[in-house]
């Protein structure tokens, strides 16, 4: 974008700054051009900008209005307008003052400008769009009617199409819906529809509504149907991991109650008695003692047995304590290093360019 995309007219204008300075004036002139319907807002901070660099100039102060105006700061864009007005003597701003007014909430001013001598002095574009204008003034006040009374015309009512005919034609289906008239209405929609090239009404949303043609978004549909998917994939996962849960306790429990059969066989089988008894009482008693001798060693290398168990599972829960102590202090160790960042990216700006003072 070097600034040579400038209305022509517009650049005849800046012949009177400096070279740098024109070039920098233009290049924020052609921004504001190309973002004043998409983005309103950054169209005005260019705006602004050029304003600064060059506000003698009345093109500046025109594009300043309008950048305003797109925004919604009714009060900057009717100054700006009105400056503009005493710098170039013309009229072509009038109907955009009287909707500026307007947005004011001064309806009245509006249609006292639409009865001033300026209008005649407006081209056929200009005396439609005050004509809207004053329209938009009455039903701000209530006039229902009256404002379907206003836009009657002959620039209504001839079938050649013109940038405003599509305008003009939705404000008068739009005035007529406001009264009651709904089929004069329809038909005007309909009208304004086969005028508009390029889709500056809803005039077709506004025809589609009156006809109960109700539009569905198919693709919210695919959304609907992948999140159900989705949801019912998520929900057999979890049974399966329940089932598994309850497969995985049921074995453990089989393998515990054979852990304690064993257990129990071998104790039988070490507590048996033999089936051979001694015949005479000398042998038993014998026997007796030789028995009485076996189980009381058998009590002290079972004592033995259990105290060195006990010692083994003290040595073993005083390492696993000491493990987990060291575990812990790691991890304690390893969050006070980690400490998350981040970085944004700097808002956009609209360019600066050095102030310049107009003698």
């Amino acid at each position: 974008m070097t600034g040579q995309e400038i209305d022509p007219s517009v650049r005849q204008e800046l012949m009177s700054l400096p070279k740098t300075l024109a070039e920098d004036v233009a290049r924020n002139l052609v921004m504001v051009a190309q973002l004043l319907d998409e983005d309103p807002e950054r169209a005005y901070a260019y705006s602004r900008v050029a304003l600064r660099l060059a506000s003698r100039v009345a093109a500046v102060r025109e594009a300043a209005g309008f950048a305003s105006y797109a925004t919604e700061r009714y009060a900057e864009a009717l100054a700006e307008f009105r400056t503009t007005r005493r710098m170039t003597g013309t009229v072509d701003l009038w109907p955009v003052m009287a909707d500026c007014e307007r947005g004011l909430g001064r309806p009245e001013r509006a249609l006292e400008m639409a009865g001033a001598p300026e209008v005649h002095k407006l081209d056929k574009a200009g005396q439609v769009e005050m004509r809207l204008v004053a329209a938009g003034a009455r039903q701000d006040l209530g006039q229902a009617e009256a404002a379907v009374v206003t836009l009657q015309s002959s620039e209504l009512a001839a079938n050649a199409i013109h940038p405003w005919t599509a305008r003009l034609r939705y404000a008068y289906a739009d005035a007529l819906l406001a009264v009651g008239r709904e089929s004069e209405a329809r038909e005007w929609f309909a009208k304004a529809v086969e005028a508009d090239h390029n889709g500056t009404t809803d005039a077709s949303d506004r025809l589609a509504q009156l006809d109960g043609v109700a539009f569905v978004d198919a693709f919210d549909g695919e959304e609907e149907d992948d999140e159900s998917v989705e949801k019912a994939a998520h929900d057999d996962v979890a049974v399966e991991v329940i089932d598994d849960g309850l497969t995985d306790e049921v074995l453990v429990d089989e393998d515990t109650d054979e852990d304690e059969d064993e257990d129990d066989s071998s104790d039988s089988a070490g507590t048996s008695v033999p089936s051979d008894a001694p015949e005479d009482a000398d042998d038993a008693e014998d026997a007796d003692d030789a028995e009485g001798a076996d189980d009381a060693d058998d009590a002290d290398d079972a004592d033995d047995a259990e105290d060195e168990d006990d010692a083994e599972d003290a040595d073993d829960a005083k390492d696993a304590d000491n493990a987990d102590d060291a575990k812990d202090a790691d991890d304690e160790e390893d969050g006070e290093s980690s400490v998350p960042s981040s970085f944004l990216d700097s808002p956009f700006r609209a360019p600066e360019h050095p102030e310049r003072e107009d003698d």
